[in-house]
């Protein structure tokens, strides 16, 4: 009887362990290991369970060492965003069971149109610095690298309900087959997560499926995967200034504010972000024998949507529509696009300290973008004595006047060849190959206007072709002490937004290619009750993109090249088990990121003449210079309860090394331009158990913020620049010259919370 238990239970964990395995060659390609020179951290299926509970992806790997997130409606759902090293979410590659997500011109993924992704991963691995080679956008900061999850051996149905502060709630159905007749499952999963926001009608209405078919043979898996999500997200991204928090609330939303008819200032109901996306995912991986395996995968992604402004005071030129008036209008901004493409890998492993892998991919773009204006108020002008002169010619647009259009292509293939040898016991050696071309293509016309009053035209036709290699070293001193040593050079093409934003500029500028040189040292020591790590990097730029702090026609943060440029710092990370169930863990990160012989434009204020001032070396924006998280569990019978504690440094909010301007409007008043320095402690308390009639349940609460600190994620910030009798650079504000200074910011939940239950049948 017990040997008959004991076969059956042996061959039926062997199967799991081959469908698993089968299930994760996809990732394997683009993955780090212990063998390999890099910097990483990975996240777990029961991580992300622990911490899923309807707050966005960014969110949840806030703990992540030299990770900062950021969420426009204050709460972490619907926009959010992830920095890694203080490099912006552009610089950051994520993939997909080793699909680009990406998007391929802003080279973003917008984490809103995939609502509750989170709740069908496996894992996911956060390479920090240029990591291994990976199809899909170049990594100047950080890859995220997710991998779906499995379909299981066994069925199981389960529910997820979260709810909370400020309209907060998530309902998820998930299920599974398991494995049929010892080949086939399918297994899928239902979301929809709403909130209303801390800001101001920062409201957030996301829908989302997975859903994914398999066929499992004996070295075979073929997966079948759709997901999808639709979103329509009220606009919180202009944010609001310390003095219009101080007036309205820390709430305070600007974006669609006008004054009615009446005179009575007014919010436009419908100033919101649409969209859908939807992905389709064919993968095959395949065991040749014990040691060579290969997997291929062909993708899919639709994207369809638009977001509605109220405008006020345009000029009604810009939007093809004649009379040289002005009015207030409500547009709509559209993009429809397409992004398809195969990626593919072949793995060998000798199982004698030789590994190799040889992949690539071939992804291609095509998007269309255009504007429309759905209404036109009263017409006006203004007369020379600055006042409002109405014309009898309002009211008279017809609906959906198109006033641009273009259309871009984008070809993107790589190859890469990566190898590990180990040349002696303990000592591994580490090469990556990697060749990337870019094709990139836009016709038709922009937004902006020339002097003339003429539309600029949209045209582009750039090619790229990088070389990228990486090699180090990975020596077990010990079975628990590990050093290594890398090398890496990285190149990325400038984005969408880089190009069209030069087109606004007075003078000339064209956006250049990016170049990284990444060194990494680290050492680890590993036992089963504790790890000790350090990792110092040293990133040197050339034209590195770094955020101004200004923001785009379109709402999104400008960037602009650096000519000469570093990121410095050092990660530190420690866990400690001293007994069962009681986990502690801390990582932190300081570092140092400056740009070198930094250039300001400074007015002349008597001549109204421009000149480039060398201000030499000053702070990166938006890059803390210390970065710590602490976290602390205890488990117990079931009950589990954790705090977690983060802390992140002052962050400049331009790289002109200004931290403030003087108002000259306001008696001299300094004003910030910088976000402060802010630290949040959350905690987390839960339940699990069973019962005759379920595999398991959990409840329990996160109570975020808890002592109810008053701080800010994001921001955005623009000076101008003058000169003093003796010189010396300052910042100023002054409307009376029509000098335009600004901070804003993105104010964050005080203490909230959200309680959540799962039951699993």
């Amino acid at each position: 009887m017990l040997c008959a238990f004991a076969s059956a239970a042996t061959a039926q964990t062997n199967d799991s362990l081959r469908t698993v395995e089968l299930e994760g060659v996809q990732v394997i390609s683009t993955r780090a290991n212990k063998d390999v020179p890099m910097a990483y951290t990975n996240f777990s299926k029961k991580d992300i369970q622990t911490v899923n509970h309807g707050k966005d992806v960014p969110q949840m790997l806030n703990m992540m060492p030299s990770v900062t997130s950021s969420s426009d409606a204050g709460m972490g759902v619907g926009y959010t965003g992830i920095h890694v090293r203080g490099t912006d979410p552009t610089r950051i590659n994520i993939t997909t069971n080793g699909i680009p997500m990406n998007d391929a011109e802003s080279a973003q993924l917008y984490w809103v149109n995939l609502g509750d992704l989170a709740s069908s991963l496996e894992s996911v691995q956060l390479q920090r610095g240029v990591g291994t080679s990976t199809n899909g956008g170049a990594a100047f900061g950080a890859t995220i690298n997710m991998q779906t999850e499995n379909i299981g051996m066994k069925p199981y149905f389960t529910l997820d309900l979260s709810g909370g502060s400020y309209g907060t709630h998530k309902e998820t159905l998930k299920f599974s087959t398991g494995i049929l007749n010892g080949h086939w499952g399918l297994q899928g999963r239902l979301s929809n997560i709403g909130s209303d926001g801390y800001i101001d009608r920062a409201s957030s209405r996301l829908n989302s499926y997975f859903l994914q078919a398999a066929y499992f043979g004996e070295k075979t898996a073929i997966k079948f995967i759709t997901f999808n999500g639709t979103e329509k997200t009220y606009m919180a991204w202009d944010y609001a200034s310390k003095a219009d928090m101080e007036k309205y609330g820390r709430t305070y939303n600007p974006s669609g504010k006008y004054t009615d008819l009446n005179g009575n200032t007014a919010f436009y109901d419908n100033q919101t972000d649409n969209y859908h996306q939807q992905n389709y995912q064919l993968l095959w991986n395949q065991t040749l024998n014990n040691d060579l395996n290969f997997n291929v995968a062909l993708h899919y992604t639709h994207g369809n949507g638009y977001y509605e402004q109220y405008k006020t005071d345009q000029k009604l030129y810009k939007y093809l529509i004649s009379g040289g008036l002005r009015a207030d209008l409500v547009r709509q901004k559209k993009m429809l696009n397409d992004f398809y493409g195969a990626v593919a890998s072949v793995n060998y492993d000798n199982h004698d300290g030789l590994k190799a892998t040889l992949g690539g991919g071939l992804n291609k773009y095509d998007g269309d973008h255009f504007g429309v204006v759905k209404w036109v108020g009263s017409q006006y002008y203004w007369d020379d004595n600055g006042e409002q002169v109405f014309s009898s010619a309002g009211n008279t647009l017809e609906a959906s006047h198109e006033y641009y259009r273009n259309n871009a292509k984008k070809t993107d293939g790589n190859i890469y060849a990566k190898l590990t040898y180990r040349f002696m016991r303990g000592l591994n050696g580490f090469i990556d190959l990697q060749y990337r071309h870019v094709g990139y293509k836009m016709d038709g016309t922009s937004q902006e206007f020339d002097d003339n009053k003429q539309q600029r035209p949209l045209t582009l036709d750039k090619t790229y072709n990088f070389f990228n290699p990486k090699f180090g070293l990975s020596y077990n001193i010990t079975s628990p002490l590990r050093i290594y040593a890398s090398y890496a050079i990285a190149h990325k093409e400038p984005t969408r937004n880089d190009f069209e934003d030069m087109l606004a500029e007075t003078e000339e500028v064209n956006p250049e290619a990016e170049r990284l040189n990444d060194l990494e040292i680290g050492a680890e020591y590993k036992t089963d009750k504790l790890l000790l790590g350090a990792n110092f990097y040293y990133m040197d730029y050339d034209n590195q993109f770094v955020l101004t702090g200004a923001q785009d026609a379109n709402g999104e943060m400008v960037a602009r090249n650096i000519k000469d440029s570093y990121r410095m710092g050092i990660e530190l990370m420690a866990q400690w088990r001293p007994i069962d169930g009681l986990d502690w863990g801390i990582n932190a990160t300081l570092s140092k990121n400056r740009a070198r012989n930094m250039e300001l434009t400074v007015i002349d204020r008597n001549t109204w003449a421009l000149s480039k001032v060398n201000v030499g070396e000053t702070p990166l924006a938006f890059s803390p210079a210390a970065i710590v998280n602490h976290q602390i569990s205890y488990t117990w019978r079931g009950f589990r309860v954790a705090m977690m504690n983060k802390f992140v440094s002052k962050q400049y909010m331009t790289n002109s090394g200004f931290d403030s301007y003087i108002d000259e409007d306001n008696n001299n008043e300094r004003v910030s331009a910088v976000i402060d320095a802010f630290s949040t402690t959350d905690i987390d308390l839960s339940y699990s158990f069973k019962t005759r009639w379920t595999k398991n349940i959990t409840i329990g609460a996160t109570i975020y913020n808890i002592f109810n600190r008053k701080y800010e994620s994001n921001g955005s910030c623009g000076m101008n620049f003058a000169t003093d009798n003796n010189g010396n650079v300052y910042a100023f504000q002054n409307t009376s010259e029509w000098f335009y200074s600004w901070s804003v910011y993105s104010a964050q939940a005080p203490i909230h919370f959200l309680a959540h239950a799962s039951i699993t049948f």
